[in-house]
């Protein structure tokens, strides 16, 4: 599949329905997701700071990022859209030409937060926030072929503003050009619909907090068009580590060994991923 069928891809399987969309950290994650049917990858910045030793929330540079996110575009012949943080810039222009790298690299979409990332994470001014979504968008309706922009309201996740603030951003970040909105960590299942309901582009949800305890029909039945897992596949995997190396080390013994996967199996399904005729399936 050529990249800009990726693209095409991409943009059309936001246009109907719910997908869910899974959060590699490295090539091998992201091999292992597409074999096991993943249509499409999106990266995840805490993920990808984890494998570097780092913190999420500003621990990684663009240029990393696109390093990164290029290697993904690489691993499999699945449409990728990068998890860009606040755009690696304050400045309108800077997020602008963070999606023109995107594309460079392969990306068939990306994230915009309206976090600045400094302690707190508090946000960005609304009238800022929204001049920021608007020359990303500005910046992706030059490109050739379609580039979904996904504008985030994260102030609910970090505790900086309200649900009404956050309705109140999303809309205006829909009037600024963005392609899907994005609300992380909604308090509950009226708070996504609440989400859904305001704004008339498709709506993307993170399956973590009150989302997680539902299913993907029940959420899907919301009106949700995409569905996220951000670092919870990451975390997940370092759980793993701790707890294997702490009965290692702490308690002397290696019982956690006997649910890992076969070696075999592992291969079978790097091998699939990577297999590059998948995509004219």
């Amino acid at each position: 599949m050529s990249l800009a069928d990726r693209h095409e891809t991409f943009w059309n399987l936001h246009q109907s329905g719910c997908f869910v969309i899974p959060n590699p950290w490295d090539m091998g994650s992201a091999r292992m997701m597409a074999a096991l049917g993943a249509k499409a990858l999106a990266t995840t910045s805490a993920g990808f700071a984890f494998t570097l030793g780092r913190p999420d929330m500003g621990g990684v540079s663009r240029d990393e990022a696109l390093d990164h996110a290029e290697q993904m575009v690489a691993a499999t012949p699945l449409p990728v859209t990068g998890d860009f943080e606040n755009g690696f810039a304050d400045d309108p222009d800077g997020v602008a030409e963070t999606v023109r790298l995107a594309r460079e690299v392969g990306l068939s979409g990306c994230s915009i937060e309206d976090t600045r990332m400094v302690e707190g994470n508090p946000a960005y001014d609304f009238e800022l926030a929204v001049e920021r979504i608007r020359a990303a968008s500005a910046a992706a309706r030059l490109l050739s072929d379609p580039f979904v922009l996904c504008a985030r309201a994260d102030g609910v996740m970090n505790g900086v503003y309200d649900m009404d603030e956050a309705i109140r951003r999303i809309q205006a970040f829909e009037k600024a050009g963005a392609d899907l909105l994005y609300v992380p960590l909604v308090p509950d299942a009226d708070a996504l619909k609440r989400v859904v309901t305001s704004v008339g582009k498709p709506v993307n949800a993170l399956a973590a907090g009150a989302v997680a305890k539902s299913t993907v029909p029940e959420i899907a039945a919301s009106g949700v068009r995409r569905i996220s897992v951000g670092s919870q596949v990451a975390r997940l995997t370092h759980r793993a580590i701790r707890d294997s190396v702490r009965d290692m080390l702490d308690d002397g013994n290696f019982a956690r060994f006997r649910d890992a996967m076969g070696g075999g199996e592992v291969d079978a399904l790097l091998a699939a991923g990577a297999d590059k005729e998948r995509g004219h399936d």
